[in-house]
């Protein structure tokens, strides 16, 4: 249920939102990585989460491009 309104969430969002969002996610991921490499990340299911996110609008990107040049 709740990845089905993060990804309606992502589809009404612009190119540009697209790209922030995609910014935001990967220093998320950063973040994560560095936590779980000392020991300190409490809930390891957010690194699965933020991977399959940054899938989402990977392909919505190609996707709204693709749009674009039809």
């Amino acid at each position: 249920m709740k990845s089905k309104q993060r990804a309606s969430d992502l589809k009404a969002m612009s190119p540009d939102q697209l790209t922030d969002e995609m910014l935001n996610l990967k220093k998320e991921q950063f973040n994560l990585r560095f936590q779980r490499a000392t020991g300190q990340l409490e809930n390891t299911g957010r690194v699965r989460e933020v991977r399959r996110d940054i899938a989402r609008v990977k392909t919505l990107q190609r996707q709204k491009a693709a749009g674009a040049k039809a």
